[in-house]
């Protein structure tokens, strides 16, 4: 078994995996924008074949820390390329990163290619000749944390390339991305059932092309006009010739059933024709000429459900922003009047305009087209779903604000404008937008996503309690007001200063009617509740932790005490890390943890969950760990210990046991909320400690700087 590495768009990684899976391939670990697996060379093969959503397919060949830039060269001359290439072959070497020693790429690409042309040279006298276009053997060079990693590229082209695009509109959909829309909309499963495929905005034919292939059970790489590995020395011809037929064989073009494509340029749909026919699809696949408009179900032959798949213009691609919103509502219009019961997907970058289809989605996916940020909608199109008025974006409701509410309104879209950037770079779902920004409105305003949670400060005794009220029922309206969403949407709490861990306990006793929901951190799901407990599941506040934490893991064993529910542990995990233990004397959330873990497909006994009071289990620890946060509550006295924990008082024992506990380049993160905590530096003298509190935290908790403490401790 061979270790390799395929890459995908990000946020196509799960969808990556289970086709790796399915393929036969045995699935390692995830990463943003890639997944490793092992698999033998034949199998490695039928990944290039057939995988629909990988962009490459790489082979580590070599790895190590590069404290000086020779030590490149040192790394790339001692991999056995004579394995793969002969001496007349040719190469190109792809370098990427840069650090303090290596500040340019190109250099490090030369470095790489000495190495390899001197080991040619000693072995044979003979060296490979550097060719960008087409080369024997093309290399891949990622330098990242220090550490170089060699890659050869088995593909060549990107897998998206099919060979069946030769003609594209002006804003083309990758075919990997309409494979993942197809994949998310439930296409295969709906295409066994005979359920008919319709784009009305189909442009160039990708959807349908890429549905059709679906269908018949096409592999993708099938028409492509070669592989990368079919170049290597120890290319088996074999194999593949065997993998080709199987793939020929398994072509059932009966399957496709009924698929069509509409769109109102006619100069488009000639490209979308010739597409489907070097596609080997011309007698299954039908585009005409039609306007969004005049849109509905096909009649030449009974159709009884079926998928409306689509990607409408956003504004980026036609510059007719003002006028998509009349499109959409067309779109939306056309397929309430003659759709009833059928599915759709809308891939759009212009939410707004989407409001216009009068539909409310069940299930929205962020994903990126090129470097435009998208979501794709899916709709159950039924009665239950039809949104009777489409309301106008600035709300006629706004109108109606009390004073009041119209000022915490306008510090929303001010706090919202701030951080906008911010939210689109990193791609953050859920933040803090509002805090006590105004103080006589005094609550927390978090985004989860769809979902909007407030917390409610409680007013001084000299507030008069129905002032009070009046102030949080505007701060309320104005949320509403804003972002256009239902009560269901939004948890209102109120927030009281507790003791113990009163913080954790129930709201009620009674079982929730409000679902747990799922959200996107970086690589990782988490479920939150925002209603049955005053925390969530998810500290937003600690996000730049977990994100240090995700990107210095990487085979580390990592200890995470008070784990809460393990948000830190499935970073870590994510990272890299080779082991993860988590610790908490909750079972509720030491439940929640592994279900945290189980979402991310990290279930191994590599990570462990420990039920304990965290003094008596480092106590009695012998293991010896790389990583270890330390996140402890300010004060604790729960029935379930004797202990009564103080972070004032206790935080020196505490880190001089975790310290105990760290390996000689090990780190140890050190955080806690208490306000008034001051840290015993003279007790602590003997380590190295590091303040990371101004790194710690992110643009969305800069209003409030002290909402927590952080230091990064080592020997």
């Amino acid at each position: 078994m061979i270790e390799y590495y395929a890459t995908c768009p990000k946020g196509l990684e799960q969808l990556l995996i289970q086709e790796i899976k399915a393929i036969g391939a045995e699935f390692k670990r995830e990463t943003v924008g890639g997944v490793w697996f092992d698999a033998d060379l034949k199998t490695a093969y039928k990944v290039c074949l057939w995988s629909r959503i990988a962009n490459k397919v790489l082979q580590p060949v070599g790895n190590g820390k590069i404290k000086a830039d020779d030590d490149i060269y040192t790394l790339a001359r001692d991999v056995a390329w004579e394995q793969y290439l002969s001496p007349t072959g040719t190469i190109w070497v792809d370098f990427q990163g840069t650090n303090e020693l290596i500040r340019n790429s190109q250099y490090g690409a030369l470095k790489v290619k000495d190495g390899i042309v001197d080991r040619f040279r000693n072995l044979f006298s003979e060296r490979p000749s550097v060719e960008k276009n087409n080369p024997d053997l093309q290399i891949i060079a990622r330098l990242n944390k220090g550490v170089l990693t060699l890659y050869m590229d088995m593909c060549g082209e990107s897998l998206h390339k099919r060979g069946y695009r030769q003609k594209q509109g002006a804003a083309p959909l990758k075919e990997n991305l309409a494979a993942a829309l197809l994949y998310r909309a439930n296409w295969p499963e709906l295409a066994q059932q005979g359920a008919a495929l319709l784009d009305p905005m189909c442009g160039s034919g990708t959807i349908l092309i890429e549905g059709a292939m679906m269908a018949a059970n096409m592999a993708p790489g099938i028409s492509r006009a070669g592989f990368a590995f079919e170049r290597w020395l120890n290319y088996d011809k074999s194999a593949w010739l065997d993998l080709r037929e199987e793939a020929l064989a398994a072509i059932d073009l009966e399957k496709i059933p009924e698929i069509r494509g509409y769109d109102i340029n006619k100069h488009v749909l000639e490209s979308a024709e010739h597409n489907i026919h070097k596609a080997g699809l011309g007698d299954k696949v039908r585009v005409i000429t039609k306007p969004v408009s005049a849109f509905k179900k096909p009649t030449h032959t009974h159709i009884d459900h079926g998928l409306i798949l689509t990607n409408p213009p956003y504004g980026e691609r036609l510059g007719e922003i003002a006028e998509l919103g009349g499109l959409y509502r067309e779109l939306g219009t056309a397929m309430r009047a003659d759709f009833k019961g059928w599915q759709a997907g809308v891939f759009t970058g212009n939410l707004e305009a989407a409001k216009n289809m009068g539909l409310k989605a069940h299930k929205k996916y962020k994903l990126n087209n090129g470097s435009l940020a998208t979501e794709l909608l899916l709709f159950d199109i039924k009665e239950e779903f039809f949104v009777n008025t489409i309301r106008d974006p600035h709300l006629a409701r706004r109108r109606q604000l009390s004073e009041g509410a119209t000022m915490v309104l306008n510090r929303l879209n001010k706090n919202k404008k701030q951080l906008s950037k911010w939210i689109k770079n990193y791609d953050i779902e859920c933040y803090r937008l509002y805090d006590a920004d105004i103080p006589e409105y005094s609550a927390a305003i978090d985004v989860y996503g769809d979902y909007y949670h407030i917390q409610e400060y409680q007013a001084p005794k000299s507030v008069d309690e129905k002032k009070a009220q009046t102030r949080f029922e505007e701060i309320v309206s104005a949320v509403e007001c804003d972002f256009q969403t239902d009560e269901a949407k939004i948890s209102l709490k109120q927030r009281r200063r507790n003791k113990g861990t009163q913080q954790y306990q129930k709201l009620t006793d009674q079982k929730s009617q409000h679902p747990l929901i799922l959200v996107q951190e970086g690589a990782a799901t988490f479920e939150v509740n925002l209603w049955d407990y005053l925390d969530t599941g998810l500290f937003l506040d600690h996000r730049p932790v977990r994100r240090e934490i995700y990107n210095i893991a990487e085979d580390k064993k990592f200890l995470n005490l008070f784990c809460y529910t393990g948000t830190a542990s499935v970073q870590a995990a994510l990272g890299g890390a080779r082991e993860t233990v988590s610790v908490d004397l909750s079972n509720t959330y030491i439940n929640w943890a592994k279900r945290n873990f189980q979402l991310n497909k990290l279930v191994s006994n590599k990570h462990r969950f420990e039920q304990a009071d965290c003094f008596e289990w480092l106590k009695n620890c012998r293991e010896g760990f790389d990583l270890i946060l330390l996140d402890p509550p300010s004060f604790s006295n729960s029935k379930k210990t004797e202990s009564i924990l103080d972070i004032q008082r206790d935080h020196v024992g505490l880190i001089k046991r975790c310290m105990d506990l760290l390996t000689k380049d090990g780190i140890l993160i050190f955080s806690n909320n208490l306000r008034s905590f001051k840290l015993n530096q003279e007790e602590l003298a003997h380590y190295k400690v590091t303040d990371f509190k101004e790194e710690s935290i992110d643009p969305d908790f800069k209003r409030n700087s002290k909402i927590h403490h952080c230091w990064l401790i080592e020997h």
